[in-house]
C-alpha cells in the first residue's frame, strides 16, 4: 500500500487504541535501531505497537520477520533508555493489522485486527 494508506492506517490504529482506553505516548519514533509506529500506555502496561496496512492478512503477517522483531526490540530498548520513567512498567509488543474491507461502501474502510504479545 502507499505511504498515504500507511499513514491513514496508523491514524485508524491510534483511533482504535484510544477507543479502547489506551493513551498514545508517541507515534513514528525514529531511532538509529529502527522505528516504532505507536507507543501507548494503559494500566501500568507499556505497548510498542507495529502497524501493518496491507492488502491481505497473510502479507501483513509475513512482513513481521524475525529481523523486524529484533529491530523493534532494539528500538524499544533505546526508547526506554531515553524515557526512564517508563522503565519499571511491563512492556508488550503488539501488532495491529489493517486490511481493506470487501466492497466499496463499508465503514470503517479497514478491518482492524489487534494481535497482542507478538514477541516473547
Amino acid at each position: 500500500m502507499s505511504t498515504a494508506a500507511g499513514q491513514q492506517g496508523e491514524q485508524a490504529a491510534c483511533d482504535y487504541l484510544q477507543r479502547h482506553g489506551y493513551r498514545i505516548l508517541a507515534r513514528n519514533v525514529r531511532l538509529a535501531r529502527g522505528e516504532l509506529d505507536i507507543i501507548a500506555y494503559k494500566k501500568q502496561l507499556l505497548l510498542f505497537i507495529e502497524v501493518k496496512t496491507h492488502r491481505n492478512r497473510e502479507s501483513a503477517l509475513l512482513a513481521m520477520t524475525a529481523d523486524k522483531c529484533r529491530r523493534l526490540q532494539s528500538a524499544a530498548n533505546a526508547w526506554l533508555g531515553r524515557h526512564r520513567q517508563y522503565a519499571a512498567l511491563q512492556c508488550r509488543f503488539d501488532l495491529i493489522m489493517l486490511t481493506p474491507r470487501d466492497g466499496w461502501l463499508k465503514w470503517p474502510a479497514y478491518r482492524i485486527e489487534h494481535i497482542r504479545d507478538i514477541i516473547r
